[in-house]
């Protein structure tokens, strides 16, 4: 049995029994993990206060070998995420971002490049940054480093730079040039644009320039494509999302 220290970001919290909870979250070296909290739902637990989604912590924990769930020892917070918390939109933002981990993320490998852009989207919704940008940000971003969002430069097939307009076909993960492309999304000039500023700057960066709500809108509709095609469905956070769009209107 080792004993392991580690910065991470808190996913999901869940009950477990009468006095337990099961917490996923993600470190840097060691990916994804899950482990059991004993006593964490305890009136004088050790972990009181310390098990809020999406805080940044410092956690300690037992790990033995063949075991699906590590024994959480120890977590203190370092950074809390309550304020992001404080409304429903920010509470559904929220689940959106920890869903992605959840889906992506896999367990046992360094993920040094998810926890960055995670901790680095948490601080700048902190520091008060457009939310709605920010989850085109870091939907845009995961989608990359898994591998599948599409070039903004020049469609793949041609080799033509784009134009000003793209085409996103119904069922695929690459953007193509109006000539190659039969059917699906037409991704327009502004689109694209928005998407290459993501690509090149930092969330605070990109969030200098508003985007256009049109602009923002397409965007969603395109990570939401490629999102569905990657994982063979939609994440159950954005149907609730949408959903609850509905309601309001």
């Amino acid at each position: 049995m080792s004993l392991i220290t580690s910065e991470a970001l808190l996913l999901d919290v869940l009950d477990l029994h009468d006095r337990d909870r099961i917490v996923t979250f993600l470190t840097r070296e060691h990916g994804k993990k899950k482990g059991v909290a004993k006593g964490a739902r305890a009136k004088h637990s050790r972990f009181s206060g310390q098990l809020q989604p999406l805080s940044k912590v410092q956690v300690t924990w037992f790990e033995k070998e063949g075991r699906e769930l590590v024994r959480i020892s120890s977590v203190e917070t370092v950074r809390p995420a309550h304020r992001l918390q404080e409304d429903l939109d920010g509470i559904l933002l929220g689940s959106y971002l920890t869903d992605h981990l959840l889906e992506i993320a896999q367990e046992n490998e360094p993920s040094d490049l998810f926890f960055r852009l995670l901790d680095s989207t948490l601080d700048a919704l902190l520091a008060g940054v457009d939310r709605d940008l920010a989850a085109r940000y870091f939907e845009v971003w995961i989608l990359r480093l898994a591998g599948v969002f599409p070039s903004t430069q020049e469609c793949p097939v041609c080799g033509r730079p784009f134009a000003g307009w793209a085409t996103l076909p119904a069922q695929g993960e690459t953007l193509l040039c109006l000539d190659c492309g039969q059917g699906g999304l037409i991704v327009r000039p502004e689109t694209l644009e928005l998407l290459r500023r993501i690509g090149r700057l930092s969330l605070p960066k990109a969030a200098e320039e508003p985007a256009t709500p049109e602009a923002l809108r397409q965007l969603e509709e395109v990570s939401a494509r490629v999102r569905r095609h990657f994982l063979q469905r939609e994440l159950r956070s954005y149907e609730v999302i949408q959903k609850t769009k509905a309601a309001l209107d």
